[in-house]
């Protein structure tokens, strides 16, 4: 199955956008009357038929809707300092779609090595990987944000920060309890200064291990998301 992302949604009618459009009609050479399948990225999966492709826009009535559930019952969301190379904040959040992820939020550290990230771009990135691995839910990609900033918001469930400068830590597994919500924060290669521990721990964090290796920022990310999704399929 192909899978295509669009949330304009009128009525019975659902319309891709320019991009969705070129690869449904140039590249798998659908036209009017062909059905396809599409997400929303709110749950929901659409069985659709192309009405129109005027304009080289694809128009397409909803046949039928299947509503997913929200998968296991808990919401992930990872903190994450953004890479040097853009490209493996990007493998990231491809992965990390693909086994499973609730929300994630580019963080600024005192050690980041870089301190803006393209918003738009990654996003794309999410929906790509939404439409490859068959999911009907969009991670959200919230804006980015220092450090300071985001350990001082309210978060429902556990907050554990990951880092390997004591090293008695608890293993995440450990800290982690099945079926709760989490944030995990995730730093830079350089790890997160002293202060930014204590200021995390001050907040209610609990420090967290990710095993014996030293893992790169985005190996570290996904670590996280297969552990919290294997925990709650145990």
């Amino acid at each position: 199955m192909v899978l295509f992302f669009s949330n304009t949604i009128d009525d019975n009618l659902i319309r891709l956008d320019e991009d969705e459009s070129r690869h449904c009609i140039r590249v798998l050479r659908l036209g009017k009357n062909d059905n396809i399948h599409i997400t929303d990225g709110k749950g929901n999966l659409y069985e659709a038929c192309i009405s129109d492709t005027a304009s080289g826009k694809v128009t397409a009535s909803i046949l039928k809707t299947i509503a997913s559930p929200s998968p296991g019952g808990f919401s992930l969301h990872v903190a994450i300092a953004p890479t040097k190379n853009s490209e493996r904040l990007e493998w990231f959040l491809e992965k990390s779609t693909e086994i499973g992820i609730t929300e994630i939020t580019p963080v600024f550290c005192t050690h980041s090595e870089r301190n803006r990230v393209n918003h738009d771009r990654l996003n794309k990135i999410l929906i790509s990987a939404v439409k490859q691995s068959l999911k009907t839910r969009l991670p959200r990609l919230n804006e980015a944000v220092a450090f300071k900033d985001l350990v001082s918001r309210p978060f429902q469930g556990i907050k554990l920060i990951a880092s390997c400068l004591s090293g008695n830590e608890l293993e995440i597994q450990q800290a982690y309890i099945k079926g709760s919500d989490v944030v995990v924060l995730i730093g830079p290669e350089g790890d997160f200064s002293e202060i930014e521990i204590e200021t995390a721990i001050n907040a209610g964090f609990v420090p967290v291990s990710l095993g014996e290796s030293r893992l790169r920022t985005e190996t570290a990310g996904v670590y996280v998301t297969a552990v919290v999704n294997l925990l709650n399929r145990m």
